[in-house]
């Protein structure tokens, strides 16, 4: 392996911890006697050409800096290539860095494990899902959730997570359960009502809700969490267990797997690594070993 290394930094993720990361993150890989070279992008398009552009140029790793957000533009310039991915997660989610067991807003402990995994070799591959070209690796998200995102998005104030809590009050208000079909494998389409339907490679989306808590990164299948036609009494009751992950016991909810799921429904977006894909009809597959992650 080459001893230069890429780190792939969101200057704005965590508020501004993105910046504040990246140089701890270098002196660590400097130290270690990594040589670092650094790609902004002036914006997530022009980043991603800069990072396919590290790869194919055969770079010894690609190390992304910020949230989940930044690990999925990350993943695309990796995915099916043999180069390793590193995480110095210091953004608002870092979902898919919690569900491999990294460092999450430790900068310097992650720049420590990831120099100490890339000296021993401690390279593994885990899954990852893919809709199109796009790939992902913790959750899939349609229906109430992503309304709500759709919803945050839209809202210039206030700012941060407060955004999102007002948007799901006003979505709550108007929320009914959608017709959706949904095709498992080969199987045949099921025609159900629910008011979600998350696909998850990982187990968490929206920084550590467990929305798909039995799921595997390793098992080559997702696990598909669908809650069903409830009230907003019933939603209001469940969805904050969904921090545990004790949500999947209850009467509406019902968690399947499949290595290939189709979801369709009307005037829905779905939402993967907290980033758009696009409406509904989506076609999710689980790509076994699609990634080689470093460490711990």
């Amino acid at each position: 392996m080459t001893s230069e290394i890429t780190l792939f930094v969101n200057p704005t993720a965590g508020r501004g911890r993105g910046a504040r990361a990246a140089q701890p993150a270098a002196s660590a890989l400097r130290a270690a006697g990594f040589s670092v070279r650094t790609v902004l992008g002036e914006d997530a398009d022009d980043a991603l050409v800069r990072a396919r552009a590290a790869v194919k140029g055969g770079t010894g790793a690609l190390i992304a800096v910020g949230g989940d957000g930044m690990a999925g533009l990350a993943l695309r310039a990796v995915a099916g290539t043999r180069t390793p991915l590193g995480l110095v997660a210091v953004g608002t989610g870092n979902d898919f860095a919690r569900a491999l067991g990294l460092p999450v807003r430790r900068p310097d402990a992650a720049g420590r494990m990831i120099a100490d995994a890339l000296k021993c070799g401690r390279i593994r591959e885990v899954d990852l899902g893919r809709v199109g070209d796009r790939w992902f690796g913790t959750v899939l998200a349609s229906g109430f959730d992503s309304r709500v995102n759709d919803r945050g998005n839209r809202m210039r104030r206030p700012a941060g997570r407060l955004k999102y809590d007002l948007a799901m009050v006003a979505e709550l208000a108007a929320f009914r359960p959608l017709p959706y079909r949904i095709r498992l494998d080969d199987g045949e389409v099921r025609e159900i009502e629910a008011t979600l339907v998350a696909v998850g490679n990982g187990s968490s989306y929206g920084g550590g809700m467990r929305i798909c808590p039995g799921a595997d990164l390793a098992d080559g299948l997702f696990d598909i969490t669908v809650v069903g036609d409830c009230s907003r009494t019933t939603l209001l009751r469940v969805f904050p267990r969904v921090y545990r992950g004790t949500h999947v016991v209850h009467p509406a909810v019902t968690v399947l797997r499949a290595a290939r799921v189709e979801i369709a429904a009307e005037d829905v977006t779905g939402y993967a690594d907290g980033e758009p894909l696009g409406p509904l009809p989506l076609t999710a597959r689980c790509v076994r070993g699609g990634v080689r992650i470093i460490g711990p």
